[in-house]
């Protein structure tokens, strides 16, 4: 059910913001332009300050007044636990959110919370969605993000509109917890490809290879990826700067191990470079980008 982004914007909406991070805090902004009245939150309360003075909105002291009239409440905070802190109790979203209202959770969370999540709000007259994304601090900025839904048709369909004011691409994949499921499956893709790419670079430069060169001329056949023209002259260049964290990617492979755990699949290849990414975490490289994985690598030669 993807659908490109509509030619006519839609007509504004009471929306709420909680979470204004790296991710949160553009994305927020998109909706602001898009011309939505938008109610944001943070945990921390002088970032929703300062997101207020540079767009129009207003900021609450709990999520539970910010989603308070608002028809679709939007949330992008740390993993499970800073979910429901945000989402359950008497400050909580859920607490004051009006019937019928849509929930739409961007956090990278285990599928488990999603249908959770999806039940408690079912209870109490409201809608959930899961709707973790990719593209990074960049795709959020330039409002570029690939949004992977899980939950019913009705509220996706009323959301969708209002989420792709910072979207390239926003699809529903099946019931609740599907979306976290989809963005399992991409951060598992992700690391077996930065993996690959880190051991040909490394193999090229031990050969005294020219790798830019190499790259320009293998991302033109069957070995190209995202990762290889977007990081891979980086990587040969040593620079790890920029892009998704190590330490975001072991959580998230964390949840895909967990989950791998419950229904039985094997993922040799997803666990093997969840201990990488610890060894990188171990170097002091937990802020450095997922494609410092060559740094194992260069460590190790003699």
């Amino acid at each position: 059910m993807s659908a490109p982004t509509p030619a006519k914007s839609p007509a504004p909406t009471d929306v709420a913001f909680l979470g204004l991070g790296v991710m949160g805090y553009p994305m927020a902004g998109h909706l602001a332009r898009a011309g939505h009245r938008i109610t944001v939150y943070n945990r921390t309360a002088a970032k929703a300050e300062r997101w207020t003075a540079e767009h129009p909105g207003r900021s609450t002291r709990t999520a539970a007044e910010a989603a308070r009239g608002a028809r679709v409440v939007l949330a992008c905070v740390g993993n499970d636990d800073d979910l429901r802190a945000v989402v359950l109790g008497p400050d909580g979203a859920l607490a004051g959110m009006s019937a019928d209202a849509v929930l739409v959770d961007h956090t990278t969370a285990s599928a488990q919370i999603a249908r959770e999540l999806h039940r408690q709000a079912r209870e109490r007259g409201l809608h959930f969605i899961d709707a973790p994304v990719s593209g990074g601090q960049v795709g959020a900025e330039k409002g570029q993000l690939t949004v992977m839904c899980g939950g019913d048709p009705q509220p996706f369909e009323q959301v969708q509109p209002v989420v792709q004011a910072y979207a390239r691409a926003v699809t529903l994949i099946g019931p609740s917890g599907s979306g976290q499921l989809a963005k399992m499956v991409n951060q598992l893709c992700i690391a077996g490809l930065l993996q690959g790419l880190s051991e040909a670079i490394a193999f090229g430069q031990g050969a005294q290879l020219d790798m830019e060169r190499v790259l320009k001329v293998i991302g033109q056949g069957a070995a190209q990826s995202w990762q290889m023209d977007n990081r891979g002259t980086t990587m040969v260049q040593d620079r790890f700067d920029f892009g998704f964290a190590v330490d975001w990617m072991r959580k998230d492979l964390g949840l895909c191990l967990d989950e791998a755990r419950r229904n039985g699949c094997a993922l040799p290849v997803g666990a093997l470079v969840d201990q990488f990414y610890a060894d990188l975490q171990a170097m002091g490289g937990g802020r450095w980008d997922t494609s410092s994985l060559i740094r194992r690598l260069r460590r190790s030669r003699p």
